[in-house]
């Protein structure tokens, strides 16, 4: 198995964790020198945060874990294609790459609505591969909305 499916599998670990405290499943793990320096979930309706999206909670831990706001070097994979949001602070992080899953037709900020890091006026820029085990990353997603509007239609 190759590193980039091992350590999103990890992303996908943290989103079923999401998941199971009924947050919308998406999982992130920032890994630093081949190590996980950071792993985190979604944890909007817990913290009644419209920020604690997966990726801002991993990005907190893997500079604490640093002791740097660079997290130079590092590479982010996250289930699902960032937002404008998370991509702003992966571009501030100035990380190395982003690995992301399923793309996110809705809110995604690294091509399919906005290609922010493509943006030329930037002081940064990272590589990006995306595709990343999609099937698993948006089935996950797919079928916790699908439960979420079966609920709402029997209420």
């Amino acid at each position: 198995m190759k590193k980039d499916e091992i350590y999103m599998k990890e992303a996908l670990k943290e989103a079923v964790k999401a998941q199971q405290k009924d947050e919308v499943p998406i999982g992130c793990v920032i890994v630093h020198k081949d190590r996980i320096i950071a792993r985190a979930h979604n944890q909007v309706e817990t913290l009644k945060d419209p920020t604690a999206h997966a990726e801002m909670i991993a990005i907190t831990q893997a500079a604490a874990g640093l002791k740097s706001k660079w997290l130079q070097g590092a590479t982010v994979y996250v289930t699902i294609e960032p937002c404008i949001m998370c991509t702003g602070a992966l571009i501030l992080a100035r990380i190395k790459q982003l690995v992301f899953g399923a793309k996110d037709p809705k809110t995604g900020a690294c091509g399919s609505v906005f290609d922010i890091p493509k943006e030329k006026n930037l002081n940064h820029r990272f590589k990006i591969k995306s595709g990343m085990m999609k099937e698993d990353c948006a089935s996950l997603l797919s079928g916790f909305f699908k439960k979420k509007r079966k609920l709402t239609l029997k209420t």
